[in-house]
């Protein structure tokens, strides 16, 4: 896997509990400050939560370091008048969750062991923390099954916060709040399910060996045009696509595209299937190679002289089984920008084939693919090391989606509203539009799969989302 990256400090990095804990280690800060600033985090969100004067919370402890922090937002909340108790799960093992509860005493706060769930307008789970790994005490499970909102400390208690696996009962928060950065375990496995609203707070640590960085709105630009632009300066993409039974793949794709700003698309298509793209979508060019119904071995060289024109080729929409020899000689024979979707993938010989290319590369698969290409699971380290071993950007698809290149990113924008057919079209022509614009490949398969899943989420709120409706909703998002 690449070596961690350095951020900007305007990124939000992602770190995995192990490099927290050796942030924790390292800061010049005592640990019952960190611990303080932390507790006051957390009561600050239980306000939001409604834990406000006269309100009922229970503050369930753990004997870690979490449960410090769950001490220390009990004497807090207490201050506030809200009625609050604190029920451990076992006395303090460590000298700051030692500190903290002596505070709380101090404070009257009432404190007593963990028994059967008690009436409470606000549950808060500071029983473990992101360093946990297995199954939950058989006491903690009558509170995860009651209905009382909880807010889970730095992670929900069962979660495990580098795999996001779970081996049992887990608390589902209604909002979790962390620590300086998120944790791996937030966005991957059951994490996204049982965290809830995830808050972050500073605490004053700095830096952290970061496994992946948060896209959000300022990590994904969106390129102007120039006022003296025409149609071939804007940007030109050309989609390479198209077998009978999903002729309508490329046609998502090139709308898709032209939506997203790009001055000039075409389709590049069996010859036989030109007529149907013709009709369909004026606006846009087609290109008939040879007389087929599918591409063929020989017609890669032709696909290539009439991909000259444009900026780059999106190969893959729609393009159908069996088309190894054809993709294979198309890589041997274009030596500029490509982008990679769906059956262009499958017929990759391996991650091999994309290793000597000189040109950059983007290849978007979804799980089942990656798992074809590689051989290995669709995790983000794996990602990480197609991309380091080939020289690619690769986008793996999913929720969420992670973008592998010089740099790691996570993009959780989208959610299930994307979950259907052609949607992976759309995002290859957006993706494609962004970098014939002018933005990097890294940059704009970033960019791509951040404002797609913005898009989805809009457009979920009207309606059901489908890929036609998505295509144009990208018109909107698109500057």
């Amino acid at each position: 896997m690449a070596g961690s990256q350095v951020p900007s400090t305007l990124m939000q990095r992602v770190l995995t509990p192990a490099a927290s804990a050796r942030l924790d280690a390292a800061s010049s800060d005592p640990g019952p400050v960190l611990m303080e600033r932390a507790g006051l985090g957390v009561a600050l969100a239980a306000a939001r939560m409604g834990a406000r004067y006269g309100a009922r919370a229970i503050v369930l402890a753990g004997p870690g370091n979490n449960g410090g922090d769950g001490y220390v937002a009990a004497r807090h909340l207490h201050r506030r008048g809200v009625a609050v108790e604190v029920h451990a799960l076992a006395e303090p093992k460590t000298p700051d969750a030692a500190w903290a509860k002596a505070g709380t005493v101090d404070e009257g706060v009432s404190i007593r062991s963990i028994g059967e769930p008690q009436p409470a307008d606000l549950i808060i789970d500071a029983v473990f923390g992101a360093g946990f790994r297995g199954s939950l005490p058989k006491v903690l499970i009558p509170w995860i099954e009651t209905d009382v909102p909880v807010l889970a400390v730095d992670i929900p208690s069962g979660l495990d916060g580098t795999t996001g696996h779970v081996e049992g009962p887990v608390f589902m928060a209604t909002a979790t709040v962390t620590f300086h950065s998120p944790k791996v375990g937030q966005f991957i496995g059951r994490g996204p399910d049982v965290c809830g609203r995830l808050e972050v707070r500073d605490i004053g640590l700095v830096g952290g060996d970061t496994a992946f960085l948060l896209a959000e709105e300022s990590d994904a630009p969106r390129p102007g045009r120039a006022r003296t632009a025409h149609k071939w300066s804007a940007g030109s993409v050309v989609v390479v696509g198209g077998s009978p039974g999903m002729t309508g793949a490329p046609l998502l794709a090139a709308r898709s595209a032209l939506h997203a700003g790009a001055g000039s698309v075409s389709i590049a298509c069996p010859g036989a299937l030109q007529t149907v793209y013709a009709g369909a979508a004026p606006e846009l060019l087609t290109t008939g190679i040879g007389s087929g119904v599918r591409f063929e071995q020989a017609d890669a060289r032709t696909v290539a002289e009439a991909a000259r024109r444009f900026d780059l080729i999106a190969l893959g929409p729609g393009l159908g089984g069996g088309r190894e020899r054809f993709v294979a000689s198309l890589l041997e024979t274009w030596d500029g920008p490509l982008l990679i979707d769906a059956d262009g993938i499958n017929a990759l010989s391996g991650p091999e084939a994309l290793a000597g290319r000189s040109s950059p590369t983007v290849i978007t698969p979804h799980i089942g693919e990656f798992r074809r290409l590689t051989d290995v699971d669709a995790t983000y380290e794996h990602a990480a090391d197609l991309a380091a071993g080939t020289g690619s950007i690769v986008v793996l698809k999913g929720s969420p989606t992670f973008v592998m290149g010089t740099q790691r990113w996570v993009v959780r924008s989208g959610g299930s509203e994307l979950a259907t057919i052609g949607t992976g079209d759309v995002l290859t022509g957006l993706l494609a539009a962004l970098w014939a614009r002018g933005l990097d490949a890294e940059t704009a398969a970033r960019s791509a799969a951040y404002w797609h899943g913005r898009a989805g989420a809009s457009l979920a709120e009207r309606e059901t989302v489908t890929a036609d409706l998505l295509a144009a909703e990208i018109g909107k998002i698109a500057w």
